[in-house]
């Protein structure tokens, strides 16, 4: 695999699967596929904003539950 730094930074992988492929697979949401995404870099292309990216995480699964919440009747 290159190492494109727009493409393929290497924080985007850290092991055989990359966020994106698995947002796709699991056809996510938005929001969801954010969670993943905040998850699995957490820390990787700045370590000292783990913490940041795990908030971000938690935001968006907030705004997710928020949502499907407004859609229960």
């Amino acid at each position: 695999m290159s190492k494109d730094p727009v493409l393929r930074p290497a924080h985007y992988r850290q092991g055989k699967h990359e966020a994106l492929s698995v947002i796709r697979e699991w056809k996510l949401s938005f929001a969801l596929g954010n969670v993943v995404k905040y998850i699995c870099r957490a820390g990787l292309k700045d370590p000292t904003k783990t913490i940041e990216d795990l908030e971000k995480a938690r935001e968006y699964l907030d705004d997710e539950i928020k949502y499907l919440k407004s859609k229960v009747p």
